[in-house]
C-alpha cells in the first residue's frame, strides 16, 4: 500500500461510523463562515394563529381519556423520524394517537411528547383530572448554527415551523420545550402507595421514551429484581386500547374530514379513468393507473393513505397487490382500491372494478352484479342496533347465494355457510367491514366485543367492501371466471336512519359505471 493510501485509511480509522455520512459534504467550517451564517436573517413572526377548529374537539377526547384513568400520568408520543435508506427519512406522520388527541396532522412535530399530568379530581384541564402539556423541539434560531447545520430540523433545510407559544395557541395545549419533557416523565414515579404516580405508556412509538419509562420503572421499584413486567405492559396496553376505543365514534369535526377525504378521493378516480388510454399502452400500466392517483392525493390532501391497489387482470384477484407493475389490458377489469389522506391524516379507503375499455362483458357483469348485491346487502344491515359482524354475515350470504347457483359451491348452501364449512370463502377470504378513521384500519387495537361483536352506533364510520376473486390458476371453477377479481368498496357514516354512503358520488350500478366511464372519455 502507498502512502497516500496509508494516510486515507488512518483518516478513516479516525472518524466515528456516525459521522461518515457526511462526509459528502463540503459545508465550511470556518469561524467567519460561522459568523456570516447567524446574522443579516429578518426576524421570525411572533404573530399567534387562530385556534383550529380542532382544538375544542381534542379536548374534549382528553377528558374522556383522563375519566378512565383518573390518577394515573398518561405518556403519548408523536414518535420520531424514520430512516428509509442510510441518512434519508420518511415524510413524518405522527402516531395516530398523539395526532387524535392533539389535533395536530401533517409533519408538524417529530420527536415531540403528549404528557396528561393526574391532578385532584375535577381539578384538570375542562373539570377533568389531568393537565395536558405537549412537549416538542421548538425551532432554532437563526444565530443558532442548528438552524443551518442540521438536516433533519434546521429550517434553512426543511423550512420553518410554529413556535411553542403558536403551536400551543393554534391547540389550545400547554407547550414545553422538548428538552423539559424526561423530568416530566420520569418525576416522582413510584408506587402509588407511598406518594408515587403510575404511569401509562403508548408503547412501541419511540423507543427512547420506552427505554426512558421502563428505566425510571425499574429504578423506583420497591423490588426491581422481582419486577412483573408483564403486569406493566398490560397496563399500557390498556392504554393503547383505550387510545383506539376511544376513536370509534367519530365526533362532528371528525365526519367533516372524512368527507373531504373522500371527496378527493373521488376525484383521483376520475383522473385514473381519464388516463386508462395511456395505461394500455403502456407496459407497465398498473403504475401509470398508481401515479395518476398519487397525484391527486398529494395536490388535495397530505398523502395516500395507503399503499395503493392498481390490480388489473388476474392481479385483481391478489388481495394485496400493490406491485402494480404489470399490463393494463382492453378486456380486462382494473380493480383499484385506493385512497385520500387529507391534511388532518383523516383517510378514505374506496374500491371500484373498472372494466378497461369502458364495457363489462357478460361474465364480468354476472361477477359484478353479485358482488353488488352483496354490498347492498351490507348497507341494509349496517344500522344501529345490528352488530357489527351482522354486515359481513348478510353481504356473504348473498355470494355464496351466487356461488351456489352457479354451481361452484362443493357442498348445500348451508353447509358452507355453516361454522364447520366456510368453502365459499375460497373466493371471498376476507372480511367484508372495517372501521376507518386516522388509520385505514381504524381502533384496530379496540377489544373484540366492542369490534367485531360490537353494536353499530350512530356516527361510526367503516367501510362496506365484498369482493369476489376467481385467480387464473383455480381449476375447481369454469375457465369463463378465471382471471376475474371485482371489489366493491364504499364508506360509510352510520346515522339513525342507517348507513350513509360517503362515496356514493362514484357510480357503483355497472350501467352506471360504464355511463361514467364514456362520459370522461368522451370529455
Amino acid at each position: 500500500m502507498n502512502t497516500a493510501d496509508s494516510g486515507l485509511e488512518e483518516l478513516s480509522e479516525g472518524q466515528p461510523l456516525e459521522d461518515r455520512v457526511n462526509n459528502r459534504s463540503q459545508r465550511p467550517t470556518s469561524q467567519a463562515f460561522k459568523d456570516f451564517m447567524s446574522a443579516g436573517w429578518a426576524p421570525s413572526s411572533d404573530e399567534l394563529p387562530e385556534q383550529a377548529a380542532v382544538a375544542p374537539h381534542a379536548a374534549a377526547r382528553r377528558r374522556a381519556l383522563s375519566e378512565r384513568f383518573k390518577t394515573e400520568r398518561l405518556v403519548i408520543p408523536a414518535g420520531p423520524l424514520k430512516v428509509r435508506s442510510n441518512d434519508t427519512d420518511y415524510r413524518f406522520r405522527p402516531h395516530s394517537g398523539f395526532a387524535h388527541l392533539t389535533g395536530l396532522g401533517l409533519d408538524h412535530e417529530p420527536d415531540a411528547v403528549l404528557v396528561m399530568e393526574p391532578v385532584e379530581e375535577g381539578t384538570g384541564d375542562d373539570g377533568g383530572h389531568h393537565t395536558a402539556t405537549l412537549y416538542f423541539r421548538p425551532l432554532a434560531g437563526t444565530d443558532s448554527e442548528e438552524f443551518y447545520s442540521n438536516a433533519r430540523y434546521g429550517a434553512f433545510w426543511i423550512g420553518s415551523r410554529l413556535n411553542l407559544e403558536q403551536v400551543g395557541a393554534l391547540v389550545g395545549l400547554r407547550t414545553r420545550n422538548l428538552a423539559e419533557a424526561e423530568t416530566a416523565i420520569t418525576s416522582n414515579v413510584g408506587d402509588p402507595q407511598f406518594g408515587g404516580i403510575s404511569v401509562r405508556l403508548l408503547r412501541k412509538v419511540d423507543e427512547m421514551v420506552d427505554a426512558l419509562v421502563d428505566t425510571v420503572r425499574y429504578n423506583t421499584a420497591m423490588d426491581p429484581d422481582n419486577m412483573d413486567f408483564s403486569a406493566l405492559d398490560a397496563k399500557d396496553e390498556e392504554l393503547t386500547e383505550a387510545l383506539s376505543e376511544l376513536r370509534l365514534v367519530k365526533d362532528a369535526w371528525e365526519v367533516e374530514q372524512m368527507k373531504e377525504a373522500v371527496a378527493a378521493t373521488v376525484n383521483g378516480f376520475t383522473e385514473v379513468v381519464k388516463i386508462l388510454p395511456r395505461a394500455i399502452s403502456h407496459p407497465r400500466g398498473e403504475r401509470v393507473v398508481e401515479g395518476a392517483f398519487f397525484a391527486r392525493a398529494r395536490e388535495e390532501g397530505n398523502d395516500l393513505g395507503y399503499d395503493t391497489i392498481a390490480a388489473a387482470g388476474n392481479n385483481a384477484t391478489v388481495l394485496h397487490w400493490i406491485r402494480n407493475n404489470g399490463e393494463v389490458r382492453a378486456g380486462d377489469l382494473l380493480l383499484l382500491d385506493a385512497g385520500v389522506e387529507a391534511d388532518s391524516l383523516y383517510t378514505a379507503d374506496v374500491t371500484r372494478t373498472l372494466p378497461v375499455n369502458g364495457t363489462f362483458s357478460e361474465v364480468q357483469r354476472r361477477v359484478y352484479q353479485a358482488v353488488l348485491d352483496a354490498a347492498d346487502a351490507g348497507f341494509a344491515a349496517a344500522k344501529p342496533g345490528n352488530k357489527f359482524r351482522d354486515v359481513h354475515a348478510a353481504a356473504v350470504r348473498v355470494l355464496a347465494e351466487r356461488l351456489q347457483d352457479w354451481g361452484l359451491l362443493p357442498v348445500p348452501l348451508e353447509e358452507a355457510l355453516s361454522e364447520n364449512g366456510q368453502q365459499h370463502r375460497r373466493w371471498m377470504p376476507h372480511g367484508t367491514s372495517h372501521h376507518l378513521g386516522l388509520d385505514v384500519h381504524d381502533c384496530a387495537q379496540a377489544r373484540r366485543e366492542l369490534y367485531l361483536d360490537g353494536i353499530i352506533e350512530e356516527g361510526m364510520v367503516f367501510t362496506i367492501e365484498p369482493g369476489l376473486y376467481f385467480k387464473d390458476e383455480d381449476l375447481t371453477i369454469p375457465e369463463e371466471y378465471r382471471g376475474i377479481g371485482v371489489r366493491i368498496e364504499d364508506d360509510v357514516l352510520i346515522t339513525a336512519d342507517g348507513a350513509e354512503n360517503l362515496s356514493a358520488a362514484l357510480p357503483r350500478d355497472p350501467s352506471d359505471v360504464e355511463d361514467w366511464m364514456a362520459g370522461i372519455y368522451a370529455s
